[in-house]
């Protein structure tokens, strides 16, 4: 079983959504277990569209208010969206973020886009600064 270590543990969602969304959350703490939870919780609450459009805004701002406009990177945010939205069909029931990545400890592997994209594309500018499909296979929808 994994340990959960991440930053916005201790929050509420709507607090750390709120703290993220003004750039309030301390950069420092932003890991990618809290990216895969901020996924998660627009996916509850938004229809898939709404929510990668604000998870996009969110994570451009957030980089731009802390200094690291230049990390901003579209193709990883949007896979992991998906792949976020894949999981969650799998596990509707579930009620919690902890509960939602113990199903899912997988998605704590930033390694795992790997397995859909090749490290040349998924580091070419392109993929950075806009939607790159992956070339090693889809990701995976229901």
């Amino acid at each position: 079983m994994i340990e959960l270590n991440y930053g916005s543990a201790a929050l509420p969602d709507q607090v750390f959504v709120g703290d993220f969304e003004a750039c309030r959350y301390p950069k420092e703490h932003f890991r990618h277990a809290d990216h895969i939870r901020l996924a998660w919780i627009y996916l509850r609450q938004h229809e898939y569209p709404v929510a990668e459009d604000r998870m996009r805004r969110s994570i451009h701002q957030f980089a731009r208010q802390v200094g690291a406009a230049h990390k901003y990177h579209e193709t990883i945010t949007i896979a992991w969206m998906r792949l976020v939205r894949t999981a969650s069909q799998f596990s509707s029931r579930i009620e919690t973020f902890e509960e939602f990545v113990r199903a899912h400890e997988w998605l704590l592997n930033k390694e795992a886009i790997f397995e859909f994209y090749s490290p040349e594309r998924i580091k070419s500018e392109s993929a950075r600064t806009s939607w790159v499909e992956p070339d090693l296979k889809p990701i995976p929808t229901l």
